[in-house]
């Protein structure tokens, strides 16, 4: 990559200052390489002058001077400009965009992958959602920022495991309410005059479920046992719920290496386990009948309790077990995804872990805000309890995988998302996802157009891409080649988000382009060139909306 080579320049030309005593410094700083906003200031601007200033006791600019005169003659670099404070500007020959498009040629589908994080093995956790419910429009942003990171870190070359967590620990209040939802239910379906509690669920899915019990099972709980049969429904409605989770994710395109139960921690012992080695290390109290967990002691704003006086280990005593069984099974890099909801629990799970004697630093816990819903301009009310929730299949029975998957990652995790239903419907460059897909869409009705009017693509080496010279050629072949960092940056980073205005730079580059150069003109040569230019963008696009989870039409 061109930046790859101007940091080692600038490396290179660094120490022969220092060596000729031009220049005092211990070790070569980290150097910033970067694309300025302005054309005018080149391909690339470098401020390592500013940064080694106070270490060297000179000027930016004076740094700037023997940096840029010590530079070796080098075949990318056409000239370098001193600007400013003391930025280096590095204007490069042409070539360096030429070996772009050879690149993307040679690797295709691979073009963006590298070996960054090979040395990492990741484990990533999210939706997890409570099994009482279908999966939610909230609930699918987790989704859809998990998975992409996950294929994000797996263009990095790390290996990455993708885990459910589901909370169906048997002293679960939510559950026991969702069972007792799903039996009243049953009973109104066998004509019983009963009443759904306060706390019950409404939704559509529980009288499904008490349906489908009914219809099997007849009448046979209706005299049964009330704390037996809340058992079993509470264990069946469960059941049902996840496989319509899992249904549903895989429809839109999330598939889980593992679905972790929270029960088994418990019925395996390794919940007490946890407590019981948190207790060895020194980091438990009992108070008023109660085990706490001395978290303040790593951060946490209070201690918490791990063991309730009942004897019922809390969240926080499943939630240690659960991440040292993912330490123990080799993970160096966990990243939890949850809801608005969490952001109190990762302070204590940090503690919990800190406690256990594991890095607490390998983990990162991303916190995404809310998803509101509007259409034709009106705020769609969701609740699940309430019955009115508006589930992930519903939404993509409604404006598709695809557009539902783009638009619930287009703004950072962190922000607050509306989501405009109509807008995802529209077919209109309005709407980003069709904008993107149709650039996709255009290039391949392009090189079918080529291939009818018996026109070749060459391969990049052999095409005479120096005949590329036009400013929206130039602009596209830049954008492509920035993919492989882009990639890194999102991964490392946790910015998934990124993908999306990338995309739609992605496609106005490759509008523009379409507009100001004729792609099958006279110049024969001119239009082969032209034609791998295209062929290298449709590469880079469907990389991109793959990496994204989202297709690349062929037609629209």
């Amino acid at each position: 990559m061109a930046k790859d080579r101007v940091t080692e320049i600038v490396q290179a030309a660094l120490t022969s200052a220092r060596d000729q005593g031009l220049l005092s410094f211990e070790g070569v700083p980290e150097i910033t390489i970067e694309v300025p906003r302005s054309k005018e200031h080149g391909d690339f601007s470098c401020n390592v002058a500013m940064a080694l200033a106070r270490e060297a006791g000179l000027p930016p600019r004076s740094i700037a001077e023997h940096v840029v005169k010590n530079i070796a003659e080098d075949g990318i670099i056409e000239r370098t400009e001193i600007a400013g404070a003391g930025f280096i500007n590095f204007y490069l020959k042409p070539g360096w965009l030429h070996d772009i498009v050879r690149d993307i040629d040679e690797q295709g589908a691979e073009y963006g992958r590298s070996d960054a994080g090979k040395d990492l093995r990741v484990l990533l956790e999210f939706v997890s959602a409570n099994p009482n419910g279908p999966i939610t429009v909230a609930s699918a942003r987790g989704g859809v920022i998990g998975d992409t990171l996950a294929r994000l870190y797996e263009l990095t070359g790390a290996a990455v495991a993708r885990e459910y967590y589901i909370n169906d620990a048997a002293n679960s209040t939510q559950m026991i309410n969702f069972g007792k939802s799903v039996v009243v239910r049953y009973l109104q379906e066998l004509g019983k005059d009963v009443e759904m509690p306060e706390d019950g669920y409404q939704g559509d899915y529980v009288t499904q479920i008490a349906r489908e019990i009914a219809e099997k099972d007849g009448d046979k709980w209706v005299a049964a046992d009330e704390e037996q049969r809340l058992t079993e429904f509470t264990r069946r409605s469960e059941a049902a719920m996840i496989d319509q989770q899992r249904e549903d994710l895989e429809e839109f395109g999330i598939t889980f290496d593992r679905w972790f139960s929270e029960r088994s921690l418990h019925d395996s012992g390794k919940v007490k386990e946890t407590v019981d080695l948190l207790t060895e290390r020194g980091y438990t109290y009992e108070q008023e009948g109660a085990v706490w967990l001395r978290s303040s002691a790593f951060g946490d704003d209070k201690d918490r309790a791990l063991v309730r006086s009942n004897g019922q280990p809390t969240y926080i005593a499943a939630d240690a077990a659960y991440h040292a069984d993912k330490f123990r099974r080799g993970w160096n890099k966990l990243i939890n995804i949850w809801g608005a909801d969490h952001h109190g629990y990762v302070p204590r799970t940090k503690a919990a872990i800190a406690a256990l004697g594991y890095p607490a630093e390998e983990l990162d816990v991303i916190i995404y805000q809310t998803v509101r819903l509007f259409s034709g301009g009106e705020l769609v009310m969701m609740s699940k309890r309430a019955g009115d929730v508006i589930s992930l299949s519903e939404l993509m029975r409604e404006v598709g995988r695809d557009a539902a998957r783009y638009f619930l990652l287009m703004r950072s995790y962190d922000s607050p998302l509306d989501f405009d239903l109509e807008l995802a419907k529209s077919e209109s460059e309005e709407n980003p996802i069709y904008y993107v897909q149709y650039a996709h869409a255009r290039i391949a009705a392009i090189l079918r157009k080529a291939q009818e009017e018996g026109w070749s693509v060459p391969a990049a080496g052999d095409a005479h891409l120096e005949l590329i010279t036009e400013e929206a050629e130039t602009d596209l072949i830049k954008k492509l080649g920035s993919w492989p960092e882009e990639v890194a940056t999102a991964a490392f980073q946790h910015e998934p988000h990124r993908l999306a205005p990338f995309a739609i730079d992605l496609a106005r580059l490759f509008h523009k382009f379409y507009t100001d150069c004729r792609v099958l003109g006279e110049d024969r040569l001119l239009s082969e060139a032209r034609l791998t230019l295209v062929k290298a963008t449709r590469t880079v696009l469907a990389n991109l909306l793959n990496t994204m989870g989202v297709s690349a039409p062929e037609r629209m």
